[in-house]
């Protein structure tokens, strides 16, 4: 199943915003887009992907924490446009993950979509709820803690 939406963020605009790369860069374009909010995004799975040369041979399965990972990453795209640009430049860094739950697993030709909402917001630490979902089925969800930093911190 694919989704057939324009995209708000395709991969171009995606390398724009945060700063993941090749072999780490784990969504693909962003569908959905409520600034502050809510954020859609989309990973399309293929057997192309590294880690599945050793998870598992003869049986892919894409590990929990790349799940984590790409809905992180998705986070990411939300929180970037969160602080005001009379700040300056800031870049989310991540501090924990709470209720974490796998219930399916995601596989080769799987379109994971991965839906994260903004549940707290203080200062500059926030916290999201990721869901993911492969065909309409919920496949991983967990609540994600982030900082907003300088990007001179990153550094």
């Amino acid at each position: 199943m694919t989704e057939e939406t324009t995209p708000v963020h395709d991969i171009q605009g995606i390398l724009a915003t945060i700063p993941h790369r090749y072999p780490m860069l784990l969504v693909d374009r962003i569908i959905e887009e409520t600034p502050g909010e809510r954020i859609v995004g989309i990973k399309n799975v293929t057997m192309n992907e590294e880690f599945f040369q050793g998870h598992f041979p003869g049986n892919p399965i894409m590990p929990g924490v790349l799940q984590m990972e790409a809905m992180a990453q998705t986070a990411c795209m939300l929180l970037t446009g969160v602080m005001g640009e009379d700040e300056g430049p800031k870049v989310p860094f991540f501090m924990g993950i709470d209720n974490a739950k796998f219930r399916r697993p995601v596989t080769p030709g799987d379109q994971l979509r991965m839906e994260i909402t903004i549940t707290r917001a203080r200062r500059n630490i926030f916290v999201v709820h990721g869901a993911g979902t492969v065909d309409g089925k919920a496949v991983v969800e967990a609540d994600i803690t982030a900082m907003l930093a300088d990007v001179s911190a990153a550094t």
